[in-house]
């Protein structure tokens, strides 16, 4: 078995990750996003809008600012011609996820994993109206892309009852929950969104037929999405793996095993690491990376906090989650990216009224080279102000690196 240095599996990691050099300049096309996004294989969903929407930040931080309207238009297209050029599609992957169309089928059993488990999302909509699963197909076969609210108008439901669904889902109609159970189970996909509100369509008004024809057996499927997630990785141990499309322990462990036997998986030691780590094919082992990133929450570099612990010695937890008065670095804290090591945090705040990016703490690692730190962290902030539309930075809250922030967005003509 090979032996890796942490810093050998760390360049490793950022390289496949596609951070180890400064983000290109020039406006990304189409098939640039489509492509970065094949690579990682998915961008998280989630409705926190306070600085930028999660699925928006991981190709700024790899591809610099980009207009956010074309991945729109690949992942919910308006028009004919933009639904021909369709690349993405939502499902529960990674959470809620945008992934390339192509990989949906390789999530079916999840998709009749759920349909087993239909008390996990419909609670007792059932109960209240036994025909609701076929009514809502029906209604958005009839009319759709719908979202929920309009379902219901279509149904003359006005949502009144509520459906007591696993994971506090008892505030949400009964037609919201049977959307969900259908999407859940593949019965219905996102047709677009409207406000970030998920409009829900057919998949064969979605999907191309090629796409909908495809049913990988179910190993097969969890083979290939180790696969995927080795490449995105670079170096990782099993539950890594496991985790970035989050597969079944023993399906995952399973899988690992049967591409190390075929050699489509090296077995690697990597110094400091108590797991064994596995690394993909053709990985990049570069000495030396370079370049800059800020990294939004559920950036699939540090989604898995255990890794960012282990690859950076870096403990990262979201302060959404947590109450105010518990939280050590704010409530949207992004981790800096500085030549392949997390070097800062910042919380960020986009005032989209007063047309500034506020920076409400700024926090540096230790043993760091604090000026030069502040230097690149406040050139970045800028280049995500400027991207958002936003014409300053204004560096107004706590932290031990606070001070040289604001010095350094002051000298560079940022405020």
């Amino acid at each position: 078995m090979e032996t890796m240095s942490a810093a050998q599996a760390r360049r490793a990691a950022v390289a496949a990750q596609g951070l180890a050099r400064p983000a290109r300049r020039g406006q990304p096309t189409r098939a640039t996003l489509t492509a970065t996004v094949r690579h990682l294989g998915l961008l998280q969903l989630d409705s926190v809008n306070v600085a930028v929407r999660a699925h928006y930040a991981p190709l700024f931080s790899r591809l610099g600012a980009y207009d956010r309207d074309a991945l729109d238009a690949l992942a919910w297209p308006r028009t004919a011609a933009e639904r021909r050029r369709r690349a993405m599609v939502e499902y529960w992957v990674h959470e809620a996820s945008l992934l390339p169309v192509d990989d949906w089928p390789l999530f079916r059993w999840r998709m009749r994993d759920n349909a087993a488990r239909e008390n996990r999302w419909l609670g007792n909509a059932l109960d209240h109206r036994p025909d609701i699963l076929d009514a809502v197909q029906e209604a958005i076969a009839a009319h759709g892309p719908l979202e929920a609210s309009e379902v219901e108008r279509v149904l003359g439901d006005g949502g009144d009852r509520r459906a007591r669904a696993h994971g506090g889902w008892w505030t949400r109609s009964d037609i919201k929950v049977a959307c969900e159970h259908l999407f859940a189970t593949g019965a219905l996909t996102t047709g677009t969104r409207r406000g970030f509100r998920r409009a829900y369509e057919l998949p064969e008004r979605v999907l191309p037929p090629e796409v909908l024809a495809r049913d990988p057996a179910r190993d097969e499927a969890m083979r290939e999405l180790v696969r995927k997630a080795a490449t995105a990785l670079g170096v990782a141990t099993e539950p890594d793996l496991r985790d970035h499309h989050r597969l079944p322990p023993a399906e995952s462990q399973a899988a690992v095993a049967e591409l190390v036997d075929a050699g489509e998986l090296e077995p690697v030691a990597v110094e400091g690491w108590s797991a064994p780590a596995y690394l993909a094919p053709g990985a990049r082992l570069p000495r030396r990376v370079t370049g800059r990133a800020l990294l939004a929450p559920f950036d699939p570099l540090i989604w898995f906090r255990a890794r960012t612990l282990r690859l950076f010695g870096f403990h990262y937890r979201i302060g959404i989650y947590t109450p105010a008065e518990k939280r050590t670095h704010g409530y949207y804290v992004f981790p800096f990216l500085l030549d392949g090591r997390l070097v800062a945090r910042v919380d960020l705040k986009a005032d989209r009224v007063g047309g500034v990016l506020r920076v409400l703490g700024a926090y540096a690692e230790d043993g760091v080279d604090e000026p030069r730190v502040a230097a690149e962290l406040a050139a970045e902030l800028a280049a995500m102000a400027a991207w958002l539309g936003l014409g300053s930075v204004v560096v107004e809250g706590p932290g031990d690196h606070a001070p040289a922030l604001a010095q350094a967005v002051k000298v560079g003509g940022w405020t």
